[in-house]
């Protein structure tokens, strides 16, 4: 737990270096994810922050508020990104500090057996600090294609592939189809040339390549077409459109960056 907790610290820092002297035509910038801007995008994570907070501090109350909220669908999501639209830039970025550094700290505390409601299946300690690592890369990664900023991937994405390693069967049921019932195998490098595996290794169906482009996938970040991935066996090749580390509703995805 203590390394997780250092990740996400790390990630998060990352991500604040790249908006904390942007001027307020800078938090303007429109991202990749359609009508969000970068204030957009850290606003959503103040936002998911503070409902990672109440899941663990009031989890009654907060799958009260998810009932209620939610049964309509996703819009209290786009409110919360918009929050921070018309917030003073310096308020905004205090304001997700001090939310980030709150959700390092109680999680780390909450019992490993305790598993805390979630707007997908309900998460244990360390799954949610893992959401939070995989959410703070995913919506950083938005914010430096807006800036035109190219990151050094690092070893932290082990955290984002592990999470999409585990999602395979989540991805599927979104999409209201079943889970698949063959074994997968994962094989990527990471960004330190290390070889990291799931799964077993005689698996018909494989997925090989990049972590980094792995977790662009399941973040849903880039289209397969830009991604150097190789996919073997029919149920792994009818993951790919549904693969989605996200709770929530299917994403929409991005289109391929260069077409034919």
């Amino acid at each position: 737990m203590d390394g997780l907790v250092a990740d996400l610290v790390a990630e998060g820092e990352e991500l604040d270096f790249l908006v904390k002297d942007l001027d307020e035509a800078g938090w303007a910038t429109e991202t990749p994810a359609a009508g969000w801007t970068v204030a957009h995008q850290v606003s959503h994570l103040a936002w998911t922050d503070r409902c990672a907070l109440s899941s663990a501090q009031d989890p009654e109350g907060f799958a009260a508020t998810v009932e209620r909220d939610f049964a309509d669908g996703f819009g209290p999501v786009e409110l919360g990104a918009a929050e921070g639209v018309g917030e003073e830039p310096a308020a905004l970025l205090k304001r997700w500090r001090a939310g980030r550094a709150e959700v390092a700290r109680v999680l780390a505390e909450v019992p490993a057996e305790v598993r805390m409601p979630w707007f997908g299946p309900p998460m244990k300690a360390r799954s949610m600090l893992t959401a939070r690592l995989m959410e703070t890369w995913a919506h950083g990664q938005d914010v430096a294609d807006a800036l035109g900023v190219d990151r050094v991937p690092t070893d932290r994405l082990r955290h984002v592939v592990h999470l999409g390693v585990r999602t395979v069967g989540f991805a599927f049921a979104v999409h209201g189809r079943p889970a698949p019932t063959v074994p997968f195998r994962f094989e990527l490098h990471s960004p330190t040339g290390e070889l990291w595996t799931w799964g077993e290794e005689d698996a018909a169906d494989r997925v090989s390549g990049p972590a980094l482009d792995f977790c662009l996938l399941i973040t849903q970040r880039r289209h397969l077409d830009d991604l150097a991935l190789t996919v073997e066996g029919d149920t792994a090749r009818a993951w790919l459109p549904y693969a989605q580390v996200f709770a929530g509703p299917p994403g929409e995805g991005r289109e391929p960056l260069h077409r034919a």
